[in-house]
């Protein structure tokens, strides 16, 4: 008897059934752009084998001015489709389906060549869009056909045509990017007219029995965005011109409103698109925000959807489904959300991975087969970069014991999963646990281990982490003067006005968590909505709430500053970067950068500005909170290194800029591959 009935369900769409209700959903890894086809197909056998239904690749643009960045991948040339049948080839080998999703970007494309509706420049490009005329519309719209045409030539089993997310169709429906006063614009039975006639043309050009997922915009979270009753009426259009699944799209790229990331609700949209059930009789697919199987199950025995779609934690585990159906759903490697390997890398032209699993993308290169000679190896610490050097060097079949001073492993992560939208990172250190004790690792906690007592093993990985720098304050030995560790771990008493001295993610996360009262928004779905200003697309255009955002009111006064004259929070993660500076300002936390640190009192912080440090002035406060960053704690290994030894160093304890527990897990992870 399963846990999750629904979840591993058939889905029979005719001519071809589904093995289960999972999809995962597209992402761009920029995998294609490389042309070692090798590798992205293993990246996608890999999933595959882990007994996902059916996979979307990231998007193959219809041709050169419809493509995300210049050079995206396509399919545009017959040796385009050999490459394509190297991938399905290897899918269908490992037992599984696969579509490939047809993006045309519109005036999303990062290039001078884009086109769109209008010649409405987007917010997040620099390139204005050329407006097209009725041929250049009808030169899109049989490029897509060729493109779905060529994708069933290479093999796929299906394609989803794109038209969410504020993408080229999504850009015809609505006003706030369609001026046009032709039969293409203007009312909504003509601002629909290109979705529909795409749907249309790919049918007719693919045949009957493969597989046409339409992406529609549930929710657009934008000015001027869809109305619900305009979604329905597109989604039954898009029954009727061949579509054989619709598949749910929350919010445009370029909404204000967070719709991914670690801090937004598990299944925070599935409400949205249990609206649309009973309008079509073709399967809908539900997505967004869902990365565990009860999660899934609950959204799918709650009659959201027919179908999930989670993308980013086949990232982080590409035998999600296998593991649920084998009971043995605590083992997977949880999706944090956090984005920074992933999305990060996209928008940053580099190869996506995942936080979590440094393997995911890097498949045919990072490998962890078994090791030639067993070897006793010695852990030290238990934070990220300790625990993946750990797993890894154990999964290689070496004998590992891991030492930490702590009670409980974690390190660090212990405290980032106090910040209010990171309960995700709850979830990680229970993993973490749960591995290790499988792992057959032999843990020594409460044990602060010496160097005598790492001289009997054969290897020695030293990953003690990181201590606070001495920002060299006068004044900062005061007892209002506290360090973001003895905050983060409630060891004493805030007051009710703060000023937090560095403005590094580290700052950040200290000034939500002492900003925030009561229960986290993340933990509560209708105080989220509220806080962001989410409505009802039912009720209001785009889902938008007139009013905008509501949140609650904060617990302190906190002023946030940095010595660097920029603003504030500009290093952040690229795509989760304005969340952050956005709660913080909705919490009405005033951001200051260019400060210089003149000394501490017993009221506050005396600052000033420039070089000439002229007119200093005092900003009021009950505590002062020191994030001034981080230096290595590494006497251990120079310990080690004294007696002639040569440990390997590795997390904080070898870089500690920034908490970067994605470069300690990555590089924890590729020293254990090579012992």
């Amino acid at each position: 008897m399963t846990r999750y009935p629904h979840l591993l369900a058939p889905l029979d769409l005719g001519f071809t059934t589904l093995k289960n209700r999972v999809l995962m959903g597209s992402m761009h890894t920029n995998l294609e752009e490389t042309k070692d086809w090798n590798r992205v197909a293993e990246f996608y056998a890999e999933r595959a084998r882990g007994d996902v239904a059916l996979m979307v690749t990231g998007g193959m643009a219809p041709n050169r001015e419809g493509g995300v960045f210049p050079g995206a991948a396509g399919l545009y040339t017959p040796q385009d489709i050999a490459n394509h049948r190297v991938v399905t080839g290897r899918v269908h080998e490992a037992g599984g389906k696969i579509v490939m999703q047809i993006l045309h970007a519109g005036r999303y494309a990062y290039g001078p060549d884009c086109v769109a509706p209008s010649p409405v420049k987007s917010p997040i490009s620099p390139f204005p869009p050329a407006e097209l005329t009725e041929e250049g519309i009808e030169k899109q719209v049989a490029d897509i056909a060729t493109s779905a045409a060529r994708a069933r030539e290479a093999g796929y089993d299906g394609v989803e045509v794109m038209g969410s997310e504020g993408y080229f169709l999504n850009q015809f429906l609505v006003t706030h990017t369609n001026k046009r006063t032709d039969r293409w614009g203007g009312s909504y039975e003509n601002r629909m007219r290109l979705p529909i006639e795409v749907v249309k043309r790919v049918r007719a050009a693919t045949g009957p029995d493969f597989i046409l997922i339409y992406r529609l915009s549930m929710i657009d979270l934008i000015p001027d965005g869809s109305t619900w009753a305009e979604v329905v009426t597109l989604a039954k259009e898009i029954e009727k011109a061949g579509a054989t699944i619709i598949n749910t799209g929350i919010g445009w790229h370029e909404a204000r409103i967070p719709t991914i990331a670690t801090s937004v609700p598990r299944r925070a949209f599935s409400w949205v698109t249990k609206k649309l059930m009973g309008e079509v009789s073709i399967p809908i697919i539900t997505s967004n925000r869902i990365n565990m199987p009860e999660v899934a199950e609950a959204v799918l025995a709650d009659g959201c959807a027919d179908m999930v779609s989670m993308a980013r934690p086949f990232l982080a585990d590409p035998h999600f489904v296998a593991k649920a159906a084998q009971g043995r759903a605590e083992e997977i490697a949880p999706c944090i959300a956090c984005n920074q390997a992933c999305l990060d890398h996209t928008f940053n032209g580099k190869i996506s991975t995942c936080l979590v699993n440094p393997r995911a993308c890097h498949e045919t290169e990072l490998r962890y087969d078994p090791a030639a000679t067993r070897k006793s190896i010695a852990v030290v610490g238990a934070g990220p970069a300790g625990l993946s050097a750990a797993l890894v060097a154990a999964e290689r079949g070496h004998e590992v014991t891991l030492f930490d001073k702590a009670p409980e492993i974690g390190g660090q992560l212990n405290m980032a999963r106090k910040i209010p939208g990171k309960e995700e990172f709850h979830g990680l250190v229970t993993w973490f646990e749960t591995m290790v004790a499988k792992a057959g690792i032999a843990l020594r906690l409460n044990a602060e281990a010496t160097a005598d007592d790492l001289l009997d093993f054969d290897e020695v990985i030293i990953a003690t982490g990181v201590l606070p720098r001495d920002p060299g304050i006068p004044g900062q030995g005061g007892p209002n003067v506290l360090s973001y560790i003895e905050v983060l771990r409630d060891e004493v008493p805030v007051g009710e006005t703060v000023v937090i001295v560095g403005a590094g993610g580290i700052g950040f996360d200290v000034a939500e968590y002492l900003s925030e009262k009561g229960k986290s928004p993340t933990l509560d779905l209708d105080a989220w909505l509220t806080e962001w200003g989410v409505a009802d697309p039912a009720a209001h255009r785009g889902g938008l709430a007139p009013e905008g955002p509501q949140p609650e009111g904060p617990a302190r006064k906190v002023t946030l500053l940095q010595r660097k004259a920029e603003k504030p929070g500009r290093r952040l993660g690229k795509t989760t970067g304005w969340i952050h500076r956005a709660t913080l300002k909705m919490k009405g936390v005033e951001m200051i950068g260019g400060v210089n640190y003149e000394a501490i009192a017993t009221d506050g912080l005396l600052i000033s500005f420039g070089k000439s440090r002229d007119d200093p002035q005092k900003i009021v406060a009950e505590n002062v909170v020191l994030c001034a960053g981080q230096v290595s704690q590494r006497s251990l290994a120079d310990a080690l290194i004294a007696k002639g030894l040569k440990p390997h160093v590795i997390g904080g304890a070898d870089v500690a800029a920034e908490l970067d527990a994605k470069r300690a897990i990555d590089q924890g992870a590729r020293l254990a591959a090579g012992l």
